[in-house]
């Protein structure tokens, strides 16, 4: 580990004159920019967020806009890479060396207002100079170059790695963890994990043993060694593109078109009228109903359910929310007929909500069963608390990766900083500020922003516009990268280092773009 230390010691002032660099080149691109009038919106900031303290000194001003987007540039290289790779489903081409705190830069010098982070994926800033730190820490590099097969060989130091990063958040009522690679794979395993636990129910002890004929049967897909169940999800619901996990997914044909699936359930969720607070009886009457199909679905459906997989805001699908009260009566409902509950937090979760856990709006009295992360955690798994839920045997859980300790070094360096920034109280506050910037725009242009939800969680908002992909588009050439969920749901999904600052260039580029 000595020659480690020394090799990082050798590369941190390296980094440290990166990192000074690339402030310095964004600030100058931002101070002259082509067109001004993006760059001159970041000057029209109001007075609450203008007296603010920056949370990524350096960070560029405003965006910056010298190309159309794509520009010649990213032409270029689409072109070379569409040679070799798929490019359909592209967004941007990005220069990441060259992007900053909220701000994503291409190759052509564009920089854009980050309030999409990807796919809700970048968590505390592009470029994080204490994130470059960690990535040169020895203990990364050896998780890198050393990358551990983890059910056979972890490394020594792998307790202590969790102890001190993702178990520090765990959610309460869970404090034990299987890590994973990606969301998709977190759902999948999770599903694994509550299938094993209700086939030793059926067996009638946590240690009861396999069968001859579970072990034949099983080798031929047939019962009881694969038994019939199967997990229920929701109906615009999107938990992954896996095998599993697909199966649970329903929010786009174009996710499951030819793929084969499992005959497993499906429940409403329920589809609210807004602005909440003018119709609390519809909306309750609609809670009640999906309620009811749900626990009909789950008694009834031919192939019983081990488990509920539930998103606390359904993202993919189109923002969809409920309230806490029907979250916790399908907890409740789950407890009456002993069915697990899977809290999907790949999106929700690692404080977007203004809470760490989404599921921390909801006051549920028993914890979810397991609640699976990935995206802004930039690692991957599920929590648990139940030491059921660990498969009886060794080699049901497992693969060669079995998650990547150098994600798990991330993610412990990513809570470091939202805990040094207080990011999930800003969150919460930002959130609070853009929602009612969001308001009265919606009064502004009522046919341009519809159905604006999300108030108090954070700042994961969207709104509904008959012209989404237009607006998409346009807040492009604005300096901004937004994105999309469901059928006409524009979705905001910045990072947590999003300020009042930010927020009302947001605000002002959405205006701009909702004159033309």
């Amino acid at each position: 580990m000595a020659s480690f230390a020394r090799s990082a010691a050798r590369l941190q002032p390296a980094v440290r004159l990166a990192t000074r660099n690339n402030v310095t080149r964004r600030t100058m691109a931002t101070q002259t920019p082509p067109r001004a009038a993006s760059a001159a919106t970041a000057q029209q900031v109001s007075s609450h967020s203008s007296a603010e303290e920056s949370l990524f000194p350096g960070e560029p001003t405003g965006p910056s806009i010298r190309t159309q987007i794509p520009g010649p540039k990213a032409l270029e290289a689409i072109g070379k890479l569409d040679k070799t790779f798929e490019t359909r489903s592209l967004n941007m081409m990005c220069n990441y060396q060259d992007s900053f705190g909220n701000y994503i830069a291409d190759v052509d010098g564009n920089v854009l207002l980050d309030v999409y982070a990807q796919i809700a994926s970048i968590p505390v800033g592009y470029s994080n100079p204490n994130l470059m730190q960690a990535a040169m820490s020895p203990q990364m590099i050896s998780a890198i170059i050393n990358r551990p097969a983890m059910g056979n060989f972890p490394q020594h130091d792998w307790a202590e790695i969790l102890e001190t990063g993702m178990l520090r958040v765990a959610p309460k009522g869970l404090n034990q963890v299987l890590t994973a690679t990606a969301g998709s794979d977190a759902n999948e395993l999770a599903y694994k994990a509550a299938f094993m636990w209700k086939a030793q129910q059926r067996r009638g002890s946590y240690n009861a043993d396999f069968s001859a004929e579970d072990i034949e049967s099983s080798m031929n897909n047939q019962t009881p060694g694969s038994p019939n169940m199967s997990i229920l999800s929701f109906k615009t619901g999107f938990h992954g593109r896996l095998f599993g996990s697909l199966s649970t997914t329903r929010s786009k044909p174009i996710h499951k078109l030819d793929i084969p699936a499992f005959d497993w359930p499906q429940a409403s969720f329920p589809a609210l009228k807004y602005p909440l607070e003018d119709h609390v009886q519809e909306n309750a009457k609609e809670e009640q109903r999906c309620l009811e199909e749900f626990e009909h679905v789950l008694t009834t459906f031919h192939s019983p359910p081990a488990a509920i997989i539930v998103e606390p805001i359904q993202s993919e699908g189109g923002d969809n929310h409920a309230s806490p009260a029907f979250f916790q009566g399908l907890r409740a409902i789950t407890k009456k007929h002993d069915v697990l509950m899977i809290v999907d937090e790949v999106q929700t979760g690692v404080g977007a909500t203004g809470k760490f856990w989404a599921h921390d709006h909801w006051n549920l009295q028993d914890p979810p069963d397991m609640v699976t992360f990935s995206k802004k955690a930039q690692a991957a798994g599920y929590y648990f608390g139940n030491p059921e839920l660990r498969p009886n045997k060794p080699y049901r859980q497992f693969n060669t990766w079995l998650g990547d300790p150098a994600r798990a070094l991330l993610f412990r360096a990513i809570i470091d900083e939202i805990e040094r920034l207080n990011l999930v109280e800003n969150t919460a506050s930002t959130g609070a500020y853009l929602y009612s910037g969001l308001e009265s725009l919606a009064q502004k242009y009522p046919k341009e922003i519809q159905n604006l939800r999300g108030k108090g969680q954070g700042t994961f908002i969207a709104w509904d516009s008959p012209r989404r992909d237009e607006v998409l588009k346009k807040a492009k050439g604005e300096g901004i990268n937004i994105g999309g969920s469901g059928a006409m749901a524009v979705r905001l999904r910045p990072m947590l280092i999003f300020q009042k600052r930010h927020a009302d260039i947001l605000l002002e580029g959405l205006e701009r773009v909702m004159k033309t």
